[in-house]
């Protein structure tokens, strides 16, 4: 893989889509439907993916490719690919609170290893280099990221935990007791709910320091965010056995994990 060319293509197309997400964000009545899944798609779903899996064929087109809103490509048996949810926190969108972020990321033999995520309404982008650090690209006097030019960047590390004193993020929409109660077994200063892959994002730049999820998650939902907290100096294992959380797994399906900063005490399942 050419990690600059990966780096470019996944930047710009990430920004892409996040402004026609935000064209329909700011349109009244949004339509809502239910997939097969239960799970809600909207037509910013559908544009986001439509531009994004056509410019990942065009730029890599003997790469696989896996995404969310193209049931086709969920039967794939592959370790190396790229993954692609167009708009991760759906519910975030249509309560218009967003959370909801953009994710593309590059899988390699079984290790999410290059990954973007952006949350267009909150205007952060954060990304891995094509060496695999992770960083903010923060925005232009205008305010916007340009999707052509790369504006100012600050490489961004995890936090070094105070096991006495930590800082968690939870879920804002799948929040559940049993969620609480795994929460509830660590010596905790502060919990704050986030929405979609926001909640790696804030390991990764150092505003939080545990990450558990004790819910259902696809790969696309995790790829992007846990490529750029790995390329802070975080990791993802699996919640019942602490070894790394690995992808390309049948159907796409994880299993509960935990993202954390190294130097957090985990506490067993």
């Amino acid at each position: 893989m050419d990690y600059e060319r990966l780096t470019e293509v996944m930047r710009r197309l990430a920004l892409e889509a996040g402004d026609r997400i935000m064209d329909f964000y700011g349109a009244a009545g949004v339509e809502v439907r239910a997939k097969d899944d239960e799970s809600p798609v909207t037509a910013a779903d559908e544009a986001a993916d439509a531009l994004i899996a056509e410019g990942l064929r065009a730029a890599f087109p003997d790469v696989p490719l896996v995404t969310e809103e193209q049931a086709d490509t969920h039967a794939q048996e592959i370790d190396t690919f790229l993954i692609v949810d167009p708009l991760d926190g759906t519910k975030e969108f249509v309560k218009r609170r967003g959370d909801f972020t953009v994710n593309i990321a590059y899988v390699e033999h079984g290790l999410p290893v290059r990954g973007v995520v952006y949350a267009p309404a909150r205007k952060r982008l954060f990304y891995t280099t094509a060496t695999g650090r992770a960083l903010e690209e923060t925005t232009d006097d205008r305010g916007a990221h340009d999707p052509e030019t790369v504006g100012e960047t600050r490489r961004i590390a995890v936090a070094t935990p105070d096991n006495a004193a930590l800082r968690v993020v939870a879920s804002k929409s799948h929040r559940d007791a049993e969620t609480d109660a795994y929460i509830a077994r660590y010596e905790v200063a502060d919990t704050k709910s986030a929405g979609s892959s926001l909640k790696f994002c804030l390991l990764a730049t150092g505003e939080a320091d545990l990450y558990p999820r004790l819910g259902r998650t696809m790969e696309w939902d995790t790829a992007a965010g846990h490529a750029v907290l790995a390329g802070a100096g975080g990791a993802v294992v699996r919640f019942d056995d602490h070894t790394q959380l690995t992808y390309g797994k049948p159907g796409f399906a994880n299993p509960f994990f935990i993202a954390y900063a190294p130097g957090v005490a985990l506490v067993g399942s």
